[in-house]
């Protein structure tokens, strides 16, 4: 059977059609239309009838941001906010006439990655998403684990300052709204007054705000993965999304995070991702 995998992203739409031997047939990306659900159903029919013209037995799976609500069937824990309370994998069946199995993009991540990337061989993997906004997947012997509500591995909403920054979820202080990148952009305008991308940001913190704004952001991210080890312990921790590109989060991050593990010796390794940012299209296929 051919394996159709869809990658609804926050900036993009990615399909690829899977032969049995998980070759790659065909590919597309496109642009995620803005804050219009029923345009994003409608681009991906067009990506997914595009693709399998022609084949008619073919499983498919989606990775979406946030998750789907056991007890509504509806889409919850979006920070794609138009698909919010949206029964996607509804319309989505009635659309394409097929069933659909359908994941967040973390669970679709770390089961990529430990199946076909850097955590193969893995027991426990933490797969972590570290782009616009913070997620993670729980990977168990070779099988996803979601919990009896679909949140588990949510550590972008652990609080990590109470009565910190606001949070989407109508929370304060999740690790989210501190190391997100759009969260780390936020803070470099307030401490600097300069309104510039992560990437412009990187390229300029030699300097005494720059070094505060880079401590601050290791504070974070090691608080947040210590309290994750804490709990989980797990074999492997695989890093991706945009931040995933850092390379001081492999060697400083890494460090700030082994400080605060509740133990005198941590044995989790903290690996950059093998799949890029195609992690989330094959996970949807596995699924």
């Amino acid at each position: 059977m051919y394996k159709v995998g869809v990658d609804l992203g926050g900036t993009k739409i990615e399909v690829i059609l899977l032969d049995d031997s998980l070759n790659v047939l065909e590919r597309k990306r496109v642009p995620t239309p803005k804050n219009d659900y029923h345009q994003i159903l409608q681009e991906i029919s067009i990506l997914v009838s595009n693709a399998t013209k022609g084949i008619d037995d073919f499983s498919i799976g989606i990775c979406t941001p946030g998750a789907i609500s056991k007890k509504t069937g509806l889409i919850k824990n979006s920070n794609t906010q138009c698909l919010i309370g949206k029964p996607i994998k509804e319309d989505l069946e009635n659309i394409l006439g097929k069933p659909i199995s359908m994941e967040n993009d973390a669970n679709c991540f770390a089961l990529a990655e430990s199946k076909m990337g850097a955590a193969m061989g893995y027991g426990l993997v933490f797969g972590v998403i570290m782009g616009t906004g913070v997620g993670g997947g729980i990977i168990i012997n070779g099988n996803l684990h979601t919990g009896p509500t679909n949140i588990a591995g949510e550590w972008g909403h652990h609080t990590l300052h109470h009565k910190g920054n606001s949070c989407y979820c109508g929370k304060a202080g999740c690790v989210e709204t501190y190391i997100s990148g759009p969260s780390l952009e936020k803070q470099w305008t307030k401490m600097t007054g300069k309104s510039e991308s992560l990437t412009e940001i990187l390229g300029n913190i030699d300097n005494e705000i720059g070094q505060k704004w880079k401590n601050e952001f290791l504070e974070n991210f090691g608080y947040g993965l210590a309290n994750v080890i804490d709990i989980l312990d797990p074999d492997v921790i695989v890093l991706g999304g945009g931040l995933s590109n850092i390379g001081f989060l492999y060697t400083d991050g890494k460090e700030s995070v082994y400080s605060k593990v509740f133990s005198d010796t941590v044995e989790t390794p903290i690996l950059k991702n093998k799949l890029g940012d195609s992690a989330g299209v094959f996970g949807a296929c596995l699924l």
